[in-house]
């Protein structure tokens, strides 16, 4: 078969077999030896079949060998169906043989743990120096369904049906679910690969695989764990502006327990980090399976909306009003149609039927009403995408009206998705529309979901870059600073060591001086000029306004003096020291922030700060590096953006210094690994840069070398 797209010739070996051999092929019925078998030759591969079995001399009718070593001829792909304890000698066989692709489908591997894990690690080592890729092991196995190649090499009982979906699925039982879905509703699919314990070939294998390729227009991913995230980000962002990939991922919650240090953190938590990778990525990720199908079915088609603007066409009032309340909730424009469209549907439809958008032909409307509307709204440039509602009626012919729709859909340029309601008369109508490849939804919200997923990757599409930009800064100051508190063995800066790495970076400070006691705190005060605020510092002390180590808005000595003294009494702590502070009025309170997650490295957070922050958790985050333009996302992206852009009469804060902090904060997280968290809160973002400053901050770092397994002492 002719190489296609720049699929690696190795990947071709697993995807495009010219001939396949069957390793533990079985005469027992039901076995999964046998159930693959029968699979390749009942759908027809288009190659020879080779089975292997030591104990038969033939399976299945075909003449059985002995061991691959065996075979005379050249076998590209060997499917591995043997118990695990001699799953590495048929590795060794294939490898003499010069076998191209393994698919393996034994399990009791690293899903196992302990032994398993061992002789996974064998079998990569294997194929790994022989030059070999591989599928699994512990999967169900790869289907191609291409007439040139037609092969089903997995055990499942579902004979899938050829179309432009490629499917990957971590999980094997899922995968049996997603055929017999896939199948049941009319998703065509060109591949689909069960991929186990990605041992070797991964996801990002499959999508670059994927990405040329002519047969593939959308990728749908059931994804349990990221092997390489930073890989996965680049290939995914240039794919998805080819082609949508749908992530469906299970799994969503990640190691809270590093949280209690600072707000970052604990909101970094519970899967915002994959969330984000896949945003970044440009991926669409659904929460659901059925969402999933629903998006893949409009995706399955080539025709892409241009806009968000929704045209919907109906027989019944009902579902128009369930559908446009759906695009209205998911960001698609509903709007009235022109004057000139109006007064054509006028001159077509009945004098009852509404033409504003929705256009509700009423119930007496039959497939020569939808054919006549339908020559209108496809051809009005106000409009990206049609919905078409048929509930079906006693005494329309829903066959017609298929007919109608799937001709008018030949000659449009806009998407059109389709939504057939009612009982066995609309069936016909249905069976009719899938055939024709015109996507048909069950109920309106799902029509509207799926315009609304295909506006989405538009969107992505779209998407400006952006650029990395890079500050002056004096990386060796800051280095000097954390080489210093990691020999002191202290996870968290001091107050002064945190302003040096600060300022280092370009951030702008509140002024502020550290005092031993009341006295010093007195001449600090005068120092930076009242009013001030004084804030207890202790090793012991993180969240300090709960522990009423904050005083704010002192006017004179006498009270610094008194809040010092009431301070070191209620917190009882002989080694507490002041912060004074002066005391920074106006402005928006915002948090920024560094977290490492353990997989994704270290992400970027911003968001409505002060106190508020636990509690509305209105942050966004993104993994960096992050360029200008996600840094002005970021800033745009919380709920709150309004308050900055001088909501109640304020004036707005400058965005263009939040973006340039956030980018800072990013340089300086690249530049030094050991930082593990900091929390900017809040930075005050007044209307212009003078007027802007960090006012509370806390950075930790890791006392041992990135990427070590020691977690620091807490």
């Amino acid at each position: 078969a002719p190489m296609r797209g720049h699929m690696d010739r190795s990947l071709a070996a697993i995807l495009r077999p010219r001939s396949i051999a069957v390793v533990g092929a079985s005469r027992q019925p039901r076995s999964i030896g046998r159930e693959i078998l029968h699979n390749l030759i009942q759908y027809g591969f288009t190659g020879p079949i080779y089975p292997v079995n030591p104990n038969a001399a033939s399976v299945h009718s075909i003449k059985c060998y002995a061991s691959l070593r065996d075979i005379p001829d050249p076998v590209d792909l060997a499917v591995i169906v043997v118990p695990k304890g001699i799953a590495a000698r048929v590795v060794d066989d294939a490898v003499a043989r010069q076998v191209r692709g393994l698919v393996v489908i034994t399990a009791g591997f690293r899903e196992v743990g302990g032994e398993g894990e061992r002789l996974e690690q064998e079998l990569k080592d294997r194929v790994r120096a022989a030059g070999i890729r591989m599928v699994g092991p512990n999967c169900m196995g790869v289907i191609n369904t291409d007439p040139e190649i037609r092969m089903n090499a997995t055990f499942a009982a579902t004979r899938p049906e050829p179309g432009t979906v490629g499917f990957m699925s971590q999980s094997g039982a899922l995968g049996e679910v997603i055929l017999a879905h896939a199948h049941e509703i009319g998703l065509g699919i060109a591949y689909f690969v069960s991929m186990g314990n990605k041992a070797d070939i991964s996801g990002n294998d499959l999508i670059e695989a994927w990405e040329d390729d002519p047969r593939v227009n959308v990728i749908l991913m059931y994804l349990e764990s990221f092997g390489n995230p930073t890989r996965f980000l680049s290939i995914a962002r240039r794919v998805t502006r080819k082609k949508p990939i749908l992530a469906v991922k299970s799994g969503r919650t990640a190691a809270g327990a590093r949280a209690a240090f600072s707000h970052t953190g604990a909101l970094a938590g519970a899967g915002a980090a994959y969330d984000t990778l896949l945003d970044q990525a440009g991926v669409i990720r659904v929460d659901s399976m059925s969402e999933m199908f629903d998006l893949a079915t409009a995706f399955a088609h080539e025709r892409r909306p241009q806009g968000n603007r929704v045209g919907i066409l109906t027989n019944a009032g009902g579902p128009a009003i369930m559908a446009t309340d759906a695009c209205a909730t998911l960001g698609l424009e509903v709007a009235e149609l022109g004057a000139g469209t109006q007064a054509k549907l006028r001159r077509v439809l009945v004098p009852e039927a509404s033409v504003r958008n929705p256009v509700d032909m009423v119930a007496a409307a039959d497939a020569s009403s939808y054919s006549q509307a339908l020559a209108i709204l496809k051809d009005d440039p106000g409009l990206d995408g049609l919905i078409v509602i048929f509930v079906s009626p006693i005494m329309i012919n829903a066959l017609e009206v298929a007919r109608a729709i799937i001709a008018a859909s030949q000659s449009a340029r806009l998407p059109i998705l389709t939504c057939f309601m009612g009982k066995e008369q609309g069936r016909r109508g249905v069976e009719e529309l899938r055939r024709a490849g015109i996507p048909v939804y069950q109920f309106p919200e799902e029509a509207a979901r799926a315009m609304a997923g295909l506006d989405h990757h538009r969107r992505i599409r779209e998407r400006v870059q952006g650029a990395h930009r890079a500050f002056e800064v004096d990386r060796p100051r800051a280095g000097a600073v954390l080489r210093a508190a990691v020999a002191a063995g202290r996870a968290a800066l001091l107050p002064e060591e945190t302003e040096d790495l600060l300022r280092a970076y370009g951030l702008p400070l509140a002024p502020s001086r550290m005092a031993a006691d009341a006295q010093e705190a007195v001449a600090a005060a005068a120092q930076v000029g009242f009013p001030v605020v004084v804030k207890g510092v202790a090793e012991s002390l993180v969240h300090k306004t709960e522990a009423g180590a904050v005083r704010l808005d002192l006017r004179n000595a006498a009270e610094v003096e008194k809040a010092c003294r009431a301070m070191r009494e209620s917190l009882g702590d002989p080694r507490l020291r002041f912060q004074v502070q002066a005391m920074v009025r106006g402005g928006r309170e915002t948090i920024l922030g560094i977290a490492r997650d353990p997989k994704l490295g270290p992400m970027l957070m911003f968001g409505l700060g002060g106190i508020f922050v636990e509690v509305m958790k209105d942050v966004v985050f993104r993994i960096l590096p992050v360029t200008d333009v996600e840094a002005r996302e970021m800033v745009r992206g919380i709920r709150g953006h309004p308050l900055l852009a001088g909501a109640r009469g304020g004036p707005p804060a400058d965005e263009e210094f939040l973006v340039e902090a956030l980018l800072r904060l990013g340089q300086m997280a690249a530049d030094h690994p050991a930082i593990e968290q900091v929390d900017i809160n809040p930075l005050l973002a007044g209307p212009d840069r003078a007027s802007s400053f960090v006012v509370d901050a806390r950075v930790r770092i890791a006392l041992t070398a990135p990427g070590s397994s020691t977690i620091m002492p807490a």
